[in-house]
């Protein structure tokens, strides 16, 4: 069995290396004052084992950046990402890029999303300008059928695989976080190259490799390690000091979940939230190499 290794964290691996405040705007703010530390953290996931660098445009959206003095410059922040990514990958030889496109308006809130027409064309915008530059398209932390057929329409037609990451609940990983059963999204999947669950506790991800693997699909899994998503995170323009790191996940525990992962069906395998080039490195070492 041919494993496919992600890269982990980016936004927390961001504030903790800058050694700044979070702010509403998390990742993109710290590229904006310091763009070489997302090539530094592309590298280092490289260099960890890694087969794709994802792009830091998860949270580059036209409304997390309305009312900021950055509003105006939302194609030059996609330019900087992609800019960060192909040159960590130039540099390391070899490596796919995966451009990422997380949620409108705030992660894990369903009652934000837009209605489907303009949620499909602010996507649509995204995915046109990173489609030319990367390998395929990730859809990141979708959590209701809403989501999905906004994602899939928005990204029809640009010639690239799209990917889907849902985010389930941390107790019951055949649901979505909207409270809808994850096979309801799955079901709606059939023009996607692979799918996967993300942003999601650890234990949570077997139930949903299980139900995302109906599908025939690649599959795969890439948990946080957060404690639990706290209702300070669901707030309006929260910031990520309302969540908390677990202390019990660190490299060879989050393998050791990974490994139940793979018995479940999955081959593609990363870290999300709180996970660094050290969880990748285990990764790689106990089940890429092997």
């Amino acid at each position: 069995m041919t494993l496919t290794i992600l890269d982990g964290g980016m936004g927390q691996e961001l504030i903790h290396r800058s050694g700044t405040a979070p702010t509403p705007l998390w990742s993109t703010q710290v590229m904006i004052d310091m763009p070489h530390l997302v090539r530094e953290i592309h590298t280092d996931y490289f260099a960890a084992g890694a087969d794709i660098a994802t792009t830091n445009t998860y949270a580059i959206h036209r409304d997390r950046l309305s009312g900021t003095e950055h509003e105006n410059q939302f194609e030059n922040l996609y330019q900087i990402a992609l800019d960060m990514a192909l040159a960590a990958r130039e540099a390391h030889g070899s490596g796919k890029i995966a451009g990422s496109i997380g949620p409108l308006g705030a992660s894990y809130r369903a009652d934000v999303q837009p209605p489907h027409e303009i949620a499909v064309e602010l996507m649509a915008e995204v995915a046109g300008i990173l489609a030319p530059s990367c390998d395929m398209l990730l859809f990141e932390t979708v959590i209701s059928t809403a989501q999905t057929r906004a994602a899939l329409e928005a990204s029809s037609g640009l010639g690239k695989p799209v990917w889907i990451a849902f985010s389930v609940d941390d107790e019951d990983g055949s649901r979505l976080r909207s409270g809808e059963a994850l096979a309801d999204a799955v079901a709606l999947c059939g023009d996607t190259a692979a799918l996967m669950a993300n942003c999601s506790a650890p234990e949570a991800m077997p139930a949903a490799i299980d139900v995302l693997g109906t599908s025939g699909k690649p599959v795969g899994a890439y948990a946080n390690a957060f404690t639990q998503i706290t209702k300070a995170f669901l707030a309006d323009k929260p910031t990520v000091d309302a969540l908390t790191a677990r202390r019990d996940m660190g490299p060879e525990a989050y393998a050791d979940q990974a490994k139940m992962w793979i018995e479940h069906g999955a081959t593609i395998l990363g870290g999300c939230c709180e996970t660094t080039p050290a969880h990748i490195a285990e990764l790689a070492r106990r089940f890429s190499r092997a």
